[in-house]
């Protein structure tokens, strides 16, 4: 008994340290590793793109002895939303005291300057559509004449600030520089056309209202800076999702503000001939501007049904109406005409696309069931993606925008693929302008068993499902979003190691493609992580083969198990036995033994 407990204790100590020598070994080869690429990391660490997250604010720690509480940070600075912090100042109070205007204004991308070309919009729309009715219309009277004149010299502020403010800082490029300078940009924006029309927009010549009176058409000028309202469009468009809406809106603003200006000409040559004195001109009765809006829109859109003119003013004014409402009327139908067209544009595409897939496919007499499977793709692809091949809008960027909308879009997860942990960072970015995305239906074959791999394979969106056992038909294992399988494949050599098992999409599934030869046409240019590449393929080749996991894994099921190996004690009495050339029990043991191992061979 005693003998037993000491060879058992024997054998656990034999067993853990075999175990310590080969955590031993991993973590020598690691540190080799990593002195050898100093890029390296280790398997549970990864390099992210996404900005990090503010850490979260550590416990305040007490000065040590000696130091004056006086030199703690002061604490106004933390804000928050919970009701146990109270606030010493407000902080919209606080963060406005402290805003500082900036020096210079990037036009392009500054959104406080978009909302700033919104107000002096408004001021100019205010100008363009009130002045004509002021001045036609009888809607202007001493008794609300002050609050006209506010609204009318508000407007005036804002121009003037838009031009003592804002034009002066805004950046310009010269010579392929950005130049900041303020005073280059308020000498460049003095050199402009855009500081000509400003002038001529506030030119005051509301002196002459002392002579003749508050008259609206001596404010005709401020009507002129139409420069802001179009560099507007620009950036409005710019920031919007769905600009075409924004057109759409904007073409029909055209249509209306035209049918205004021809309802406050009507009213005015109707005063001309005086109200009711021919059939023809307005006859003073009910609301004055809907009804002349009305006669407006009758006239321009040639709908007819007008009375006829009696004199030649009259005559004269009809047909330059109509002339104009053709030729206007026409140019808004052409004008929505190309605004819907550029909103429908890709979808008009998919639909021409689908259209001619399904024509060769009916004339080749391709089966029901396929026809309705890519059907079936276009749609998903299509509703998805938005368009069905992503290269085509890639390929139109330069090659350094490409690489920073593949590092937003795939980088996070190929970085976690264990394979390419360690690589050179810029190899990674190559190898991510390679990808290629591919959706795959419900039940489509990604890979089948025994088939060469060329490709590595990364989930974007879905599920895929591995198929193994005697009938191909059991799931082995499910993998979803952001997982990987095949790349031990793009290093295999030799023509690539086949697949072992089927991978089949569960319900729709977006893939992100690798090809091996893509793959092989990058690492010519990093040998250093070629190397590195090739020897984690190897070690992760050994462990995917080894029969049995050594914490315990399943493992796949075996008919037949494998020997259990001689004692050593036992094979030392055979040898002896052997060599005095005995004969008896030992010595059939051993003559079996050899056939055994002969048949194994």
């Amino acid at each position: 008994r005693i003998s037993s407990a000491t060879s058992l204790s024997s054998a656990i100590i034999n067993t853990r340290l075999q175990e310590l020598v080969k955590l031993f070994k991993e973590r020598t080869e690691k540190v080799k590793e990593k002195l050898t690429d100093p890029d390296a990391t280790s398997d549970d660490e990864s390099p992210t793109t996404s900005p990090a997250k503010p850490a979260p604010a550590a416990a305040p720690v007490p000065p040590p002895a000696g130091e004056p509480e006086g030199d703690k940070p002061a604490e106004d600075e933390h804000y928050c939303e919970m009701l146990c912090c109270t606030f010493k100042y407000r902080p919209w109070l606080d963060h406005l005291k402290n805003y500082r205007f900036p020096s210079s204004i990037d036009p392009l991308t500054n959104l406080m300057y978009v909302l700033w070309l919104f107000f002096v919009v408004m001021a100019w729309n205010w100008n363009c559509w009130l002045i004509p009715v002021r001045w036609a219309f009888p809607y202007q009277t001493p008794a609300n004449i002050h609050c006209w004149l506010v609204v009318d010299y508000l407007c005036d502020l804002i121009y003037l600030l838009d031009i003592l403010v804002f034009q002066t800082r805004l950046q310009f490029v010269r010579g392929g520089d950005i130049i900041t300078d303020k005073k280059a940009m308020t000498e460049n924006y003095l050199r402009s056309q855009r500081f000509k029309m400003d002038v001529v927009c506030l030119l005051p010549l509301d002196f002459f209202y002392f002579k003749v009176g508050v008259n609206p058409l001596l404010r005709f000028p401020r009507c002129l800076k139409y420069m802001a309202f179009f560099e507007f469009n620009n950036r409005l468009e710019a920031i919007l999702s769905k600009a075409y809406i924004y057109r759409v809106i904007r073409t029909t603003a055209y249509l209306l503000y035209s049918l205004h200006v021809n309802s406050c000409l009507y009213y005015w040559a109707s005063a001309y001939e005086g109200l009711g004195s021919t059939t023809w001109v307005y006859d003073g009765e009910g609301n004055s501007y809907i009804r002349c809006y009305y006669w407006a829109v009758k006239t321009l859109i040639t709908i007819g049904g007008l009375p006829d003119p009696k004199t030649l003013f009259e005559i004269a004014f009809q047909l330059l109406n109509y002339f104009t409402g053709v030729f206007a009327f026409s140019v808004m139908i052409g004008q929505m005409r190309d605004v819907v067209g550029a909103a429908t544009a890709g979808q008009t595409y998919y639909r021409s696309c689908m259209d001619s897939t399904i024509k060769y496919m009916n004339f080749y007499k391709i089966p029901k069931t396929v026809q309705n499977r890519v059907k079936t793709w276009y749609e998903y692809t299509w509703h998805s993606q938005g368009m069905l091949d992503e290269l085509e809008l890639l390929v139109q960027l330069p090659d350094k925008m490409r690489l920073d909308i593949a590092i937003d879009v795939n980088y996070n997860i190929v970085s976690k693929v264990a394979l390419f942990q360690g690589c050179d960072r810029q190899m990674i970015f190559d190898m991510l302008k390679r990808l290629r995305s591919v959706v795959y239906l419900p039940n489509d074959y990604v890979c089948k068993k025994g088939e060469i791999g060329r490709e590595m394979y990364i989930i974007q969106a879905g599920q895929v499902q591995v198929l193994g056992g005697p009938d191909s038909k059991t799931v082995l294992v499910t993998l979803k979003a952001g997982s990987v399988f095949g790349e031990i494949s793009l290093l295999a050599a030799g023509g690539g190691n086949r697949r072992t098992a089927n991978v089949v999409a569960h319900g729709f599934a977006n893939l992100f493609i690798l090809d091996k030869k893509d793959l092989n046409e990058i690492l010519v240019h990093y040998p250093e992580s070629q190397k590195l590449l090739r020897k984690k393929a190897k070690k992760m080749l050994k462990t995917s083969n080894k029969p049995k996991d050594e914490k315990g894994a399943p493992r796949d099921p075996l008919i037949i198990p494998p020997k259990a190996d001689t004692p050593k004690l036992f094979q030392a009495a055979l040898a002896a036995t052997g060599r005095m050339g005995g004969k008896g029990p030992l010595a059939q043991l051993r003559w079996r033994l050899k056939e055994l191992k002969a048949m194994q061979a």
